[in-house]
């Protein structure tokens, strides 16, 4: 009998387009990516307590239903909007490129085509790689590398404050249908102080109900990358429970056919308030982490290889 140990962290794909990563047999985050949503997105997200941090929509504007958990989106590009829903646009998995498991982290890496409801070819293709990495205490992180390529000639990202990943928490996590709260990584809170300024990262955290039924304080820093051409970002953020770095707040962005944009983020899915000691540790770690790289497998049964860059 073969000794085989079944990994910690698994990527699990499912019926209906989904996705699943689990640690230990239990489900952390989904992946959606059916043809019947205008673009991927990930829900669940469970939290320590074993809540789910995250929300379809927002709590009280129908207009709202593009804001779905965490997702990645543009408003400008080209005259394209990509961030709306039922503007004709559609960003669609093309296919998986490779999934790999381990004790101590989790990837994926999947093709998704920016279709601009005109042509039948995509407008530019983003190559996606998520990753889960278990941390102490139920917490862990969710690393986004997303490289962006011009599938034909030069496509611009246009100046704009929305795009290109985002995050809409629960309700009760929110800072006005909740008792939920924003900082930022100079320690700033609520909307009215954090709106459009620069910043490392940011956190919302706020109370959820525990599988257990007890009320307890999880929450979500997500953090900017130095690479990433407009970091420190300055942040589209609202105390009705979303926020986002915005790429293009300041300035528009070309792709070209030769030269992917490589972005990255990464989210701590973490208990209790934000631990600024602990966050500031976590970025520095993020920004001196290597990125994801991408190519053709020599192993048996196997077609693509994430890997560390060196």
């Amino acid at each position: 009998m073969v000794d085989y140990k079944i990994p910690r962290c698994q990527i699990v794909p499912e019926a209906d387009s989904q996705t699943s990563f689990t640690l230990d047999g239990m489900e952390l985050f989904r992946w959606h990516y059916g043809g019947q949503y205008p673009r991927p997105f990930l829900h669940p997200v469970n939290g320590p307590s074993g809540a789910n941090l995250v929300r379809m929509g927002h709590p009280g504007a129908p207009n709202h239903d593009h804001h779905a958990g965490i997702w990645f989106a543009h408003n400008s590009i080209e005259s394209f909007d990509f961030w709306a829903n039922g503007t004709g646009t559609q960003i669609r998995q093309r296919q998986w490129l490779d999934y790999i498991e381990g004790d101590d982290y989790a990837a994926m890496a999947v093709i998704l085509d920016y279709y601009d409801g005109h042509e039948d070819r995509p407008l530019l293709n983003q190559q996606t790689v998520v990753a889960l990495r278990p941390l102490a205490n139920g917490e862990y992180l969710i690393e986004f590398q997303l490289e962006l390529q011009s599938t034909h000639g030069v496509v611009n990202l246009n100046q704009t404050n929305y795009g290109i990943i985002a995050v809409r928490v629960g309700a009760s996590i929110a800072e006005h249908f909740g008792g939920g709260r924003l900082t930022n990584s100079d320690g700033q809170v609520t909307e009215a102080n954090i709106f459009g300024r620069p910043s490392a990262y940011m956190d919302y955290s706020g109370p959820v109900r525990a599988t257990n039924g007890v009320q307890v304080i999880n929450g979500i820093t997500l953090h900017d990358h130095k690479s990433n051409p407009s970091y420190p970002s300055k942040w589209h953020v609202r105390e009705d429970g979303w926020m986002g770095p915005s790429i293009n707040r300041d300035a528009s962005i070309q792709l070209t056919q030769s030269e992917a944009l490589r972005l990255r983020y990464q989210l701590h899915i973490h208990d209790k308030w934000i631990d600024r000691k602990e966050a500031v540790k976590i970025h520095r770690d993020f920004n001196l982490s290597k990125p994801w790289s991408i190519s053709k497998s020599t192993q048996k049964h196997r077609s693509w290889e994430i890997n560390r860059e060196f």
